[in-house]
């Protein structure tokens, strides 16, 4: 019997393959676990960014040009309606859905103007030599192929006939490029001015109501052609609207007023103040 050591059992090789696959199974489930912690390829990158993030997302790029979202108006202007100047609610002349603000000063140097709910005045002289108190009244009529808004001025003797479009005051001229007036009966051309409803529109006309005794009355109405924004004015289509009718007939008294529509000078616009 020998005295040296027994020699160490060999191996199993099983048991070495089962050492080295248990290893690559760890080393296999601790990579994954860092590669996930570091945002890779897993369920944490996937998900969807921040609420703040897709919020700074959506706001509008400073770069774009900005969105007009105001109503039609006049730019407000420094001039405003003048003191002492007698003022009456009229129509919208600028498209902004509000009423605006007729207006006339008197003296010698009178003036009538439209104020606008958006703080723009514009003005015109007017130009009379009547010593009558001027009183005006603004409607919307049609002109050329749409409508615009109109002043008539009424002088006693004339009716001057403005442009109320584009925020301002024109005078709207004949053929000739003279201002466009009607008459009063102080020349004998007519007596009065109207306007009379056609295709849901007002059309502009002067009135004449002639009497051979003083007691039958005939009527004649002349429209009025405008072109776009009522810059330009010519004679139209003339008609006698009635004849034989009495001096108190409405179609008579109209006749010898100056109104536009259901507005009339006197009582749907300003009146000149007394000097």
């Amino acid at each position: 019997m020998s005295d040296s050591p027994d020699p160490a059992p060999a191996r199993n090789p099983w048991t070495w393959r089962v050492i080295v696959l248990a290893a690559v199974v760890v080393v296999a489930v601790v990579v994954w676990l860092v590669v996930r912690d570091d945002g890779g390829d897993g369920a944490t990158a996937a998900s969807p960014p921040p609420t703040a993030t897709a919020t700074q997302d959506a706001s509008p790029d400073p770069s774009a040009s900005p969105t007009t979202t105001g109503a039609a108006g006049c730019a407000e202007t420094d001039e405003g309606t003048p003191e002492g100047a007698d003022t009456h609610e009229t129509v919208d002349v600028d498209g902004d859905g509000e009423a605006d603000t007729a207006w006339l000063t008197g003296g010698a140097d009178r003036r009538f103007g439209i104020t606008t709910a958006s703080g723009a005045t514009f003005s015109v002289a007017v130009d009379s030599a009547s010593p009558q108190r001027a009183s005006a009244v603004v409607n919307v009529v049609a002109a050329g192929d749409d409508t615009a808004p109109i002043a008539l001025v009424d002088t006693g003797r004339e009716v001057l006939l403005f442009s109320a479009a584009d925020c301002d005051l024109a005078a709207t001229q004949n053929l000739a490029g003279a201002p466009y007036t009607f008459d009063k009966g102080f020349t004998g051309q007519g007596t009065g001015v109207g306007c009379t409803e056609v295709d849901g529109a007002l059309h502009l006309a002067g009135l004449n109501a002639t009497s051979a005794d003083g007691g039958s009355f005939t009527v004649e109405r002349t429209f009025v052609d405008l072109d776009d924004g009522a810059l330009a004015a010519s004679n139209g289509e003339a008609s006698t609207v009635a004849e034989g009718a009495g001096a108190d007939d409405p179609v008579v008294v109209t006749a010898q007023e100056t109104s536009c529509g259901e507005l009339a000078v006197g009582e749907d616009g300003p009146v000149e103040p007394q000097s």
